[in-house]
């Protein structure tokens, strides 16, 4: 076998994760035709076949898929000496980018990023609002917060603390439809779902409401749009306390049920720890996820006064 090419390793696996010839080389910053080179280099030096293909499409054949995991691992590995050489020399100073879903980039990380701004007014914040995980390993984000806790072991997390969601109404849909003080009041209510309802309806029975999938009127793959409606007075939803909690013209509705656990975590690449300016706005971030908020928010007993 002649000397092993890194270069033409690098084509391969961006080959596979882009998931074809051109998109890799637009990625890499090559033509194709050289890309193409590279990687049949690969294939002649290691006298395998690594792709099938089949009109314009590529599948792995089985030695490639044997070959990827080791380029794969080669990969991290370099990206894991990168990372720590670059930390040690780099300043405060640059860009950081922040993963987190859509609503609780929307609602809450505005006033988290203010406090960021202020205490480190040199580093450059980028938000990624997505409800699906940022590849932390493969730099979509440098920080994500989210709701399961971190099973990959290159990265890391903390859990900043235990939250909850209840169920909210708008004010005005309470002036209009009553304030509910059993579950057996919203039976013929209408829920606004996250996504499916078949689901949610499941997760509303275990805590007692009678709550089937038709009682999901409206519903959305957008959290922000769900909450906007919920707004609006058009029906129901749970909602994370720091959302609702930010929210005027929220109230919460039957406070006598077992709220859903939301934990809040921080993860992040291990490497990435070792550069001062993502250390920093991690800190902060945990300083601010930390607080509860200060908006204090009405429920059903509170509005038991006043509702029709």
């Amino acid at each position: 076998m002649s000397k092993f090419d890194w270069n033409h390793a690098l084509a391969f696996w961006t080959t596979v994760e882009e998931g074809s010839l051109s998109a890799a080389a637009r990625k890499l910053g090559l033509t194709q035709p050289t890309l193409s080179r590279q990687v049949a280099a690969l294939e002649q030096s290691l006298g395998v076949t690594l792709f099938e293909r089949l009109g314009k499409s590529l599948m792995l054949t089985e030695a490639g898929l044997d070959l990827i995991e080791h380029v794969r691992a080669m990969g991290a590995a370099a990206e894991t000496v990168r990372l720590a050489a670059s930390g040690q020399t780099q300043s405060i100073e640059g860009r950081v980018t922040i993963s987190a879903s859509d609503g609780f980039a929307a609602y809450v990380l505005p006033d988290i990023v203010h406090r960021i701004r202020e205490a480190a007014p040199q580093i450059t914040l980028e938000i990624v609002a997505s409800n699906a995980f940022s590849d932390l390993r493969r730099r979509e984000a440098d920080i994500a917060i989210r709701h399961v806790r971190p099973d990959q072991p290159d990265l890391i997390g903390r859990l900043i603390k235990e939250s909850e969601a209840h169920l909210y109404a708008a004010q005005s849909w309470v002036e209009q439809n009553g304030m509910p003080r059993h579950p057996a009041d919203l039976a013929r209510a209408g829920f606004i779902g996250l996504g499916g309802g078949a689901r949610l309806a499941g997760h509303l029975q275990s805590r007692g409401l009678p709550v089937t999938e038709a009682s999901f009127i409206l519903a959305s793959e957008n959290s922000v749009v769900v909450w906007e409606m919920v707004k609006r007075g058009l029906g129901i939803s749970f909602q994370m306390h720091e959302i609702a909690a930010r929210t005027p013209g929220i109230v919460r509705l039957l406070p006598q049920i077992e709220p859903f656990p939301v934990p809040i975590w921080l993860v992040t690449h291990r490497e990435l720890r070792t550069s001062r300016r993502i250390r920093t706005v991690f800190d902060l971030l945990a300083e601010a996820l930390i607080l509860t908020p200060q908006a204090a928010l009405r429920d059903g007993a509170d509005q038991s006064r006043t509702s029709p």
